[in-house]
């Protein structure tokens, strides 16, 4: 396995046709801050967190997602990493060089195993944030995001031996086999994982609030506006997170947590969590059961344009 030249998650960049209805739902109801924009897209963030913004929209005609993005320690690791990745023969899609999006920074594109686009920069201008306070049902930060894959445990070893992320726990299940694998680039248990669908696709973007008290105040103003719980209340055995998962305007998941569990890395060793016991759904018992009805819920729809031309 390479070493992580990976530092944490940045962002997620969406693209979806009903522009106005998502930019209103993620700064109304879901609590984010607009802090910059242009003709047909925006950039979002969470008041706690330093990093420029941890969500962008684009309108488009078609829904998508157009990356997902990453931190590195400084230009020279993202120099360091275009090399490993061209030595194995990954396609680039952007090379190593200034980034002309918000926040600027110097980073690279490149298309994974299973035909993403992948950004990763360093050198990004810092946001000035501030301390969430005590009620305040708004994110923190940018928690983790999940991403459908037809074969997860694939996909997995492509981003341990490529990228030098590594595998906190497994969920499976007797006749399902590998149902989401998930992997760290710094402690925190999970900042991405991958789940058994039946495409290519999103399958949630998680965002992480102050504490127990706000997400459920925050779960219940989301629950107040009309939007469509998906499973939750309740607290996860892998990771340890609580969750409440909702559907946006475009039929994406989103997720609050809280307390994702934080590793000690030289201890640490993987678990296979049983994916049919009630405790490894839902530790608390408060969430509806999960089901075949309710994980369909987060299969999305099939991400066009793979192996394309990098998104803006």
């Amino acid at each position: 396995m390479t070493d992580s030249l990976i530092t944490h998650l940045r962002h997620v960049d969406l693209a979806v046709p009903d522009y106005e209805r998502q930019l209103a739902f993620y700064t109304g109801t879901w609590g984010l801050t607009p802090v910059a924009s242009d003709t047909g897209i925006a950039f979002l963030a969470a008041e706690g967190s330093p990093e420029r913004y941890i969500i962008r929209l684009r309108k488009d005609q078609g829904k998508r997602l157009d990356l997902v993005s990453f931190g590195a320690a400084s230009s020279a690791d993202v120099d360091a990493l275009a090399g490993q990745l061209t030595a194995r023969n990954v396609t680039l899609a952007q090379e190593p060089g200034a980034l002309s999006t918000e926040g600027g920074g110097y980073g690279l594109r490149f298309f994974d195993i299973d035909g993403r686009t992948v950004e990763v920069s360093a050198d990004v201008a810092p946001r000035q944030h501030r301390r969430v306070e005590e009620g305040e049902s708004v994110p923190v930060r940018l928690s983790h995001v999940v991403l459908n894959s037809t074969d997860p445990d694939a996909t997995a070893r492509w981003y341990a031996d490529v990228l030098g992320f590594q595998l906190s726990d497994t969920l499976a299940g007797p006749e399902m086999g590998t149902v989401m694998n998930f992997m760290r680039c710094n402690p925190r248990h999970h900042s991405l994982a991958f789940a058994r669908g039946p495409h290519v696709s999103l399958h949630h973007v998680s965002f992480e609030l102050r504490g127990i008290d706000e997400f459920m105040r925050g779960t219940g103003r989301v629950l107040r506006s009309g939007t469509r719980m998906v499973w939750g209340p309740g607290r996860h055995l892998a990771g340890d997170n609580t969750f409440a998962y909702f559907l946006d305007p475009q039929y994406n998941t989103v997720e609050y947590t809280t307390e994702l569990a934080v590793l000690d890395e030289d201890t640490w060793h993987p678990h296979v969590y049983d994916m049919s016991d009630e405790q490894v759904q839902d530790q608390w018992g408060t969430a509806n059961p999960m089901s075949e009805l309710v994980a369909r819920e987060s299969f999305n729809d099939p991400d066009p344009g793979l192996f394309t031309a990098p998104p803006v």
